[in-house]
């Protein structure tokens, strides 16, 4: 798909674009081979460079059956475009199939792997750039003190997130953009409340249809203008793990709503208050373990 047949003729481009189209075609992009990649070199991926993606995840039956549902939602646009456009709590609609990816085996078998713990569903939304999208700005999913845009809910010290996209990813169509190991600075400049129009080194992410971008909530990201003629859809899945609950009160999940998701979906929406931590944690604890794996350097290797 050539750049030029999918340009939209925006003749006074507003400065508030994260990326002009010369800029698009000079972008550094990612040449990895996701399909080839270990489990153990997928946990090294998404906690030294803060994502990964895992392709065809999803199938051409599924992808047709999720737009469908999806489209059907009433989005809302964002503050700063009208053309980026989302819809929130997908879990508690009409859409079935959309639901069941919740509960995608590979997805969870993967993240129980990353986390090793129970996982909780943190939030379950449909997103559209659509032509004319200005890009996102680089920003973090992580506030540790919370936020006006994301509340307490983004205060968990550890997160990642989901994004199945729903549409091929082309430099044209509003594509994964991220700054690998940014969720790895002490700087000031890495202040996870700090957003940034575009950055020298970015990076630009592709992939086809029924792939999943995983991100580290702290790793600064974004997408890339929309300059094709059609939209970017993506369904984004927020998970964390039990022990790792914001710093205060949330608004919960409505038990009753909860008891009519279906039961392969419904374990992974306990409370969003679950904490599973020691706060009286003494010095030296009885029957302390002498080995743990989750924090070996061999999990990057077995």
């Amino acid at each position: 798909m050539g750049m030029q047949a999918e340009n939209l003729e925006i003749v006074d481009m507003p400065t508030s674009f994260t990326n002009s189209r010369e800029e698009l075609e000079n972008a550094k992009r990612v040449a990895t081979d996701w399909s080839s990649m270990t489990t153990a070199q997928r946990i090294r991926s998404i906690e030294l460079e803060g994502y990964v993606v895992i392709p065809n995840l999803l199938s051409g039956d599924q992808l047709f059956e999720i737009r469908a549902e999806l489209m059907r939602l009433p989005t809302t646009g964002t503050d700063y475009s009208e053309h980026q456009r989302s819809y929130s709590g997908v879990q508690f609609t009409d859409s079935p199939s959309a639901i069941d990816v919740i509960a995608l085996p590979a997805m969870i078998e993967f993240l129980g792997t990353l986390f090793g713990d129970e996982l909780i569903c943190t939030s379950c939304a449909y997103a559209v750039s659509q032509p004319g999208h200005p890009g996102i700005a680089l920003h973090t999913d992580a506030q540790p003190y919370g936020s006006k845009i994301f509340g307490l809910a983004a205060s968990s010290p550890c997160l990642v997130r989901v994004l199945y996209y729903l549409d091929d990813l082309t430099p044209e169509r509003s594509p994964f953009k991220v700054i690998p190991g940014s969720h790895l600075s002490l700087h000031v400049d890495g202040n996870p409340y700090r957003r940034y129009l575009s950055h020298d080194d970015e990076v630009m992410v592709t992939c086809r249809a029924g792939s999943a971008v995983i991100i580290n909530q702290k790793v600064f990201h974004a997408n890339y203008p929309n300059y094709s003629n059609s939209d970017r859809r993506l369904l984004a899945i927020g998970y964390r793990p039990a022990w790792a609950g914001p710093i205060g009160e949330v608004p919960d999940y409505d038990s009753d709503r909860v008891a009519t998701l279906p039961a392969n979906v419904r374990p992974y929406f306990r409370s969003l208050n679950t904490r599973n931590i020691e706060y009286d944690l003494p010095n030296r604890p009885d029957n302390m373990n002498r080995d743990a794996a989750g924090i070996s350097p061999q999990r990057y290797s077995t």
